[in-house]
């Protein structure tokens, strides 16, 4: 990489979650169970969707996605943090920051519009039942999935190669356990501000927007339940928002509250606290407020079991 006259290739260092005392230990520790659960959760749920026939249904492949994209984003982030602290090192090289970074902002961009079309598809189930198969066919799903990872693939792009070619003369230690966009910007040297604006430009259409369609769909669904008189499909709807609003509230607060706030007001420390909600929690928690809330889940593992 260079910088002004110099050329440099060096490796960045990562703070880390952990130092090295009894306590950091234990959350360590801690850390690593919640990622075998999250993987064990998320995989299960895979193969539930895939082995039980009664769940190859639109809602239950966009889950399956979910699934998929919880289990790269905890992988992206999770082991490369537990190796430096086995290893007493907390060296990242170049390319291993740029490629860390360049997927995480791929997999939280994607699954944060991938959220946003799983709310499409309750809102149409709910309220236009008869128009389902139509509106929600095989074909309309992929095109979906295929523009949430076009969408976050490209936003991500641009920012990575843009990030990395700023000069970092500041210092190479991120502080952070990860290469994220908002730290990296703490290194450079020069003004980022005009660039900051693209940054929360990019985090109000990635995050705001298919946050404020969940919030509006849900609201519609309910508005469209309760004026039935069935008391078991108004049970079922706010199950089903609840749910939703549980998952979709923990990502898109925290997300937006690191990518949206200004980068004189970061605080490492927050930012750290704030990024273990949308890389570690929100993956661990997806499959099961998804699955232990919902019979059909439940009723596949137990047909699978049997």
């Amino acid at each position: 990489m260079k910088t002004g006259n110099q050329s440099v290739e060096t490796d960045f260092i990562l703070s880390g979650l952990f130092q090295y005392g009894l306590v950091d230990t234990f959350l360590f520790v801690a850390i690593v169970i919640l990622y075998a659960v999250a993987l064990m959760g998320n995989i299960i749920l895979i193969l539930l969707i895939q082995l039980d026939t009664r769940l190859h249904t639109p809602m239950y492949f966009l889950l399956s996605q979910l699934s998929f994209m919880d289990i790269m984003n905890i992988s992206t982030t999770v082991p490369k943090m537990t190796t430096n602290f086995l290893s007493n090192s907390k060296t990242i090289t170049f390319l291993g920051c740029v490629i860390q970074a360049f997927l995480f902002m791929v997999l939280g961009g994607t699954e944060a519009l991938l959220l946003g079309f799983m709310s499409y598809d309750r809102y149409v189930a709910i309220c236009y039942p008869l128009h389902y198969p139509i509106l929600m066919s095989k074909k309309i799903c992929w095109f979906m999935v295929t523009c949430a990872w076009m969408s976050g693939s490209i936003i991500a792009l641009g920012h990575t190669l843009y990030i990395f070619h700023l000069p970092f003369c500041r210092s190479w230690v991120i502080n952070h356990f990860f290469c994220e966009l908002p730290s990296l910007l703490q290194l450079v040297c020069q003004d980022t501000s005009t660039y900051e604006y693209t940054v929360l430009l990019s985090g109000l259409i990635i995050l705001l927007l298919p946050f404020m369609t969940i919030l509006a769909s849900c609201a519609r669904v309910l508005f469209v339940v309760f004026q039935m008189s069935s008391g078991k499909g108004q049970t079922r709807a706010v199950s089903t928002c609840s749910s939703h609003l549980i998952v979709a509230s923990l990502f898109y607060v925290t997300g937006l509250s690191t990518y949206t706030t200004p980068h004189s007001l970061h605080s490492p420390e927050q930012d750290k606290a704030v990024a273990v909600f949308y890389t570690i929690i929100t993956p661990l928690l997806n499959p099961f407020i998804y699955s232990l809330r919902n019979k059909e889940v439940m009723g596949a593992l137990r047909r699978l079991l049997a």
